[in-house]
């Protein structure tokens, strides 16, 4: 059992390597993007179904994360939480209606 194995070759490197300088790692799922065209559509798309006026349970996808909130209203620039925030439409993703679980 005492058998010498063949020794390797090893190439000289006599140059600087930079392999590897810059790559990216990601372990987030994609998130599709969206215009605000198509944000803006969806948005009227929630609040013109005839079923959701007030109180619209939704989950939204931000820059910063995924939140879920109760949208009453809409102006130009941002929606309205009950909690009377701003969810500045810029900021927005993707959102979605949530659905209700009985």
């Amino acid at each position: 059992m005492n058998k010498k194995l063949p020794s390797l070759f090893q190439n000289k490197i006599d140059k600087k390597l930079n392999n590897n300088e810059v790559y990216y790692v990601s372990n987030k799922e994609s998130i599709p993007k969206f215009s605000k065209n198509e944000i803006e559509k969806k948005i009227n798309d929630i609040f013109s179904s005839s079923s959701y006026i007030y109180r619209v349970n939704t989950i939204i996808t931000l820059k910063s994360g995924v939140i879920e909130k109760k949208i009453i209203g809409k102006n130009k620039n941002a929606l309205i939480t009950i909690d009377n925030e701003l969810i500045p439409i810029d900021d927005i993703i993707d959102i979605s209606l949530k659905k209700e679980v009985n």
